[in-house]
């Protein structure tokens, strides 16, 4: 009863300190920049809640305060069962209420027709919700949560109970609000009132459905070549990603290491830099178009700029993900079934074909699914490679920052966008669902794979290596075309573009002053790299924790919402966090916490999967004995699971940090002057045909790439597996329970 009476004292105090002594609604430059404390407390931008309500006339907010009240009474009723029902229903109602104000009362006044018509109008409205009505948000879930365990939910765990709640919380505001505003923004003019025209002439836009293609006549629309590409796409990086997991694992083949080094650059590189390597290579300048323009006397032409050098360029992107993807399922494929089917006189061929390749259809399927919707959302290699063959991404972004101005078209784009990457995800369920996969059990399974035929093992080196070779050549262009001073034009050694873009000189005081001008940019990317990872990896990790350790219901449908949120494109997140959060309650444009919150939701789910197989690997009974010695389960994660967690921690941490800096179709609508990151100043670069400099730029941060996954390397080091039986498993879990029972009796 103490602990429950101390977590409530502290989510009163914070209510009372978000109504009585922080701004209410958002103040410019931010609240952490405290321009607003001048004003504080009597300017109406920066009065608290309580001052709202009785110096500027907004009535409203008095139902919010009821509410904290009412979780304020509950806190002196003894019996606990009455007193979890009060808490659940105020901070159940407070939120709802809490929000609905949000949306409903906007900068004019009212925001709903409806709302007016019940009660009238408005002499003033709103502004966007700052700290306090945030902070009051956040005690209605913990009072939510509170009230929920009180009454016996999970067990009476609070901390579980309420990080579910705050992860619902978060999921909804930051990944189906935004979404659910897209669509209704393909419905409202340019004043925000409902007018279905805009949608409807979107919809049946011939540039988006048009077949003409099929009659030899005009191209097809925009959704059927986007579609068009993301199948082939995905086709080729799984084909080649699949031919290279074979490679590495069922043959001799003696550049192994080198082979899985090339699948770590795609993961360094932004997304765009290959598009540019390719030029580089085969443009009307390039190098290998002007050495067969002089051998054989053709005029250079543009057949890279369209849907095949885009294709080129994604196949080489996507490929080494396919083949992380994929090389697990070829190791993991039972040696023992392999030798059953030759046991039965099946030869090679047979046994590849009819055993082992239909037990790597996971995989195969997870891998084309990723390179379709990595296709779909692709943004850097259309804009740098598509010329007039425009897809979904860049017809969003031109009709969003171009002379269209159409906000309206966007949102349908975005929308057809979403609804091919949700079918392919659904698809790729209905066809894994009820299938069982299966083929690595508790007991041993000795023996060796089976060595592929011949006539397949020279066909997949004949397409592996020349593959090597290019891929390469490619990115040997990247780190070579940032020394050249004009590519094709004047490729005299130079070290003007690095210059240019990262100098170092001295200030009047003898200080250092960064004059390159990359480097606001840069130093913005590390910040919010560096914020975003920890938080990604801390949302990633409770969520797989909640899903493999906790028993709720709904626990299904919260990890496929969850889940599905790896559906959805970059450039639809981009668009949907435009439209969200560009008006009240919650108004982020323009700042670091809107990419903050886009890389984090963005990349949760990978977090989330990530910590699903680690945690799948630790076993239930270490938790049981630290929860039978009376710890909670904030304790147990604490001391018990994270401890056992760290190499899947540096994981998240890693990949989030090198998406945060990598990620561009998301980032490209969502930076400002003040916060500039550095994939969009690169594209900026790009645009402006400042090629030197953006190679220089990208070459640069790939070496940081490479440097700071070194060194987590490096301060991990290899995580060793062993398998161990159950005495030794018991004698942990006793080791782990006296530790904790010795800190609980202290």
């Amino acid at each position: 009863m103490k602990n429950r009476n101390r977590r409530l004292d502290i989510a009163l105090v914070i209510a009372f300190a978000a109504l009585t002594v922080l701004p209410w609604y958002r103040t410019e430059g931010g609240f952490f920049g405290f321009d607003w404390l001048p004003d504080f407390p009597g300017d109406p931008s920066a009065a608290p809640g309580i001052l709202q309500i009785v110096s500027h006339g907004r009535w409203w907010l008095a139902v919010i305060v009821f509410f904290v009240l009412l979780c304020g009474i509950a806190r002196f009723i003894r019996d606990h069962t009455r007193r979890g029902a009060l808490l659940a229903w105020a901070g159940g109602f407070g939120l709802l209420l809490l929000a609905l104000q949000g949306l409903a009362i906007g900068f004019t006044g009212w925001s709903w027709t409806i709302s007016e018509m019940l009660f009238g109008a408005l002499s003033d409205g709103q502004p966007s919700m700052g700290a306090g009505a945030v902070l009051v948000g956040l005690v209605f879930v913990a009072m939510f949560s509170f009230g929920l365990a009180e009454r016996g939910v999970m067990k009476g765990d609070a901390f579980v109970v309420s990080a579910i709640a705050m992860l619902v919380l978060l999921v909804t505001v930051f990944v189906f609000y935004p979404i659910g505003s897209m669509f209704v923004g393909a419905f409202q003019d340019f004043d925000g009132s409902f007018n279905p025209s805009g949608f409807l002439t979107n919809v049946q836009d011939p540039s988006v459905w048009s077949l003409g293609c099929l009659g030899g006549g005009e191209r097809c629309g925009v959704a059927w070549r986007t579609l068009w590409l993301a199948i082939l796409a995905a086709t080729g990086s799984t084909t080649l990603g699949l031919c290279f997991a074979l490679v590495a694992t069922r043959t001799r083949f003696p550049f192994k290491k080198g082979l899985r080094l090339l699948t770590v650059l795609p993961i360094i590189t932004p997304p765009f830099v290959v598009g540019l390597a390719l030029t580089l290579l085969f443009g009307r300048s390039g190098v290998a178009t002007q050495l067969i323009s002089g051998l054989l006397g053709i005029e250079p032409g543009r057949w890279l700029y369209g849907l095949t050098g885009i294709w080129i360029a994604q196949v080489l992107s996507f490929t080494p993900i396919s083949f992380l993807v994929l090389i697990g399922v070829v190791e993991g494929v039972s040696p023992s079934m392999e030798e059953a089917s030759q046991t039965l006189r099946a030869d090679r061929w047979r046994t590849f074909w009819r055993v082992s390749l239909p037990l790597m259809k996971p995989g195969i399927a997870n891998a084309f699914l990723i390179g379709f919707i990595e296709s779909m959302a692709d943004f850097g290699n259309p804009l740098v490679l598509g010329g007039s063959h425009g897809v979904l991404s860049t017809e969003i972004f031109f009709a969003v920052v171009g002379s269209q101005n159409d906000p309206s078209r966007a949102a349908v784009l975005a929308a057809i966008l979403l609804c091919f990457t949700l079918s392919a995800f659904l698809a790729q369920r209905f066809w894994l669902s009820g299938k069982n996969f299966a083929t690595v059990t508790g007991k041993g399974d000795s023996g060796q794979h089976i060595a592929l035929p011949r006539g397949l093992s020279i066909a997949l080196h004949a397409i592996v290596i020349p593959w090597m070779i290019f891929t390469i050549i490619v990115y040997a262009m990247i780190l070579f075309g940032g020394f050249v001073r004009t590519w094709g034009l004047d490729n005299t050694l130079t070290l003007e573009h690095y210059i240019r873009a990262f100098s170092i000189g001295f200030r009047d005081d003898g200080g250092l002053a960064w004059t390159g001008v990359a480097w606001n940019s840069f130093w913005t990317t590390m910040e919010i790299a560096l914020i975003s990872a920890p938080l990604t990896a801390a949302v990633g990790l409770l969520t797989a924790y909640l899903i493999v350790r906790q028993k709720f219901a709904g626990r299904d449908v919260f990890e496929f919402a969850l889940m599905m949120s790896f559906a959805i494109p970059g450039t639809v997140i981009g668009i949907s966090y435009i439209m969200a959060f560009n008006l009240p309650p919650l108004e982020m444009t323009g700042t670091a916490a809107i990419l903050v919150a886009c890389f984090v939701f963005r990349n949760m789910p990978v977090g989330v999967r990530g910590g699903v197989a680690a945690m799948s690997q630790l076993d239930k009974s270490l938790d049981e004995a630290s929860l039978t010695l009376r710890a909670d389960s904030f304790r147990t994660i604490r001391k018990v699971i994270l401890p056992l967690l760290r190499p899947a921690i540096t994981a998240a941490l890693v990949y989030s940090f090198v998406r945060a800096i990598t990620s561009i179709s998301a980032v490209v609508f969502l930076v400002s002057a003040e916060y500039n990151m550095a994939t969009s100043y690169i594209v900026g670069l790009v645009e402006n045909g400042e090629y030197g400099i953006a190679i220089a730029y990208s070459s640069t941060l790939i070496i940081v790439m490479v440097a700071i996954i070194t060194g987590f390397q490096l301060l991990v080091g290899e995580r060793r597996l062993r398998r161990e039986n159950r005495v030794a498993l018991s004698a942990e879990a006793s080791t782990a329970s006296a530790r904790l029972g010795q800190e609980k009796t202290a």
